[in-house]
Parts: C-alpha cells; structure tokens; sequence
C-alpha cells in the first residue's frame, strides 16, 4: 500500500505508541526509508515525546525567565541605528527612487515594435480610416478579409490614432492599398506628363 507524507504525519504517533494495524506500520516504515521529511518529522517527534517523558525534568526558580531576559538584553546590541545602518537605509531609498523613475519612463515611452512586421506604417496617411480589433494589433482597410469578429468588437479609427495606441498595419491588406495607391499616382503622373 502507498502512503503520503500527510497520512504518515496523521498516524505519526499511533505508530510511535504502536497502535496501528500492521500493514499500515508496514507501509509508513516503507515509506519513512525513502523520504527524508517524514524521517526528521518521526525522529522530532519521537525526540519530543522522550524529553517530555523524561522523569529528570525539574522546575527552574522563580524569577529565573525575568533574570534570563534581562541577561539576553545586555548582550543585545542597543537600540539606536549605526551609521552603516543608515547608510544601508539611505542606499535602499536611492535605489527604490530610481527604481520608481525608471519605471515611470518606461510605461511612458510608445510600445516598442518587436519584428520587421510590427513596425509602424510608413507612407500610410494619417488620416486613413481603418479598422482595428479589440484583442488583435493589427489595423486593416475596409474590406480586409484577415479581419475577424473573434478578435472582438471592430472598431474604426484613423491611421494616425491607431498607430499612436500601438497598432501596426495589415501587411497584406495595406500593401494592397499601397500598390493600387502607387499604380493610380503613376497613371495621374503620365497623365500630366502627356498633356
């Protein structure tokens, strides 16, 4: 039978005053062998029981905690702080200060783009309307077929705010609108140019 550490600290001193049947004394001797834990919490307690049980206890005399503690005290250090102590306070506050400021810089500053693909649109105008999701990161045009309701709520924004809150564009469906953007200044340009 296997036996966890809590069922041999429950049985602990049935076992000790041998009152548990024998296939559990079994188990719990088998189990003591290979586990260091029960093995200190049986010899403490076995320990405990033997000094308690010891007729050589005596009681000590009146007074003797009162003498004990007052003794204890004079060899304590006294209450006043050191200068090394202060010094240590000091040094504990300069850290927790720039600690805090760093912190602040940190959570101040814009999320940082983490691939080549999360970096933010160039040549996107800032006044695009797009559409982000509420869990993605992505903002997308109209009609994009990469943005889905699953992501949460859709909601639509330009592309100057949706870069700020730390949206990046949808490769796929900006580089779309980029190209087609691209053709027609083209098509304009030698337009102008044959006229």
């Amino acid at each position: 039978m296997v036996i966890s550490c809590e069922q041999v600290w429950q049985e602990i001193s049935n076992y000790l005053e041998n009152e548990v049947d024998p296939s559990l004394r079994a188990s719990i001797e088998e189990h003591v062998r290979g586990c260091k834990r029960c093995t200190a919490v049986l010899d403490g307690t076995r320990n405990i029981i033997q000094l308690y049980g010891d007729d050589r206890l005596f009681q000590v005399p009146m007074g003797y905690g009162w003498r004990l503690r007052r003794r204890l005290a004079d060899y304590m250090p006294g209450r006043r702080g050191t200068a090394y102590g202060w010094l240590i306070a000091v040094a504990a506050l300069g850290l927790f200060t720039a600690t805090l400021g760093l912190a602040r810089s940190a959570a101040s500053a814009p999320p940082t783009a983490r691939s080549e693909h999360a970096q933010p649109g160039k040549g996107i105008p800032s006044g695009l309307t797009v559409l982000v999701a509420g869990h993605g990161k992505l903002f997308h045009i109209a009609g994009c077929t990469f943005i889905h309701e699953k992501d949460g709520p859709v909601r639509s924004m330009t592309a100057g705010e949706a870069i700020k809150e730390g949206y990046t564009p949808c490769t796929r469906c900006l580089g779309e609108y980029l190209s087609r953007l691209a053709n027609l200044l083209r098509k304009q340009a030698w337009a102008v140019l044959l006229l």
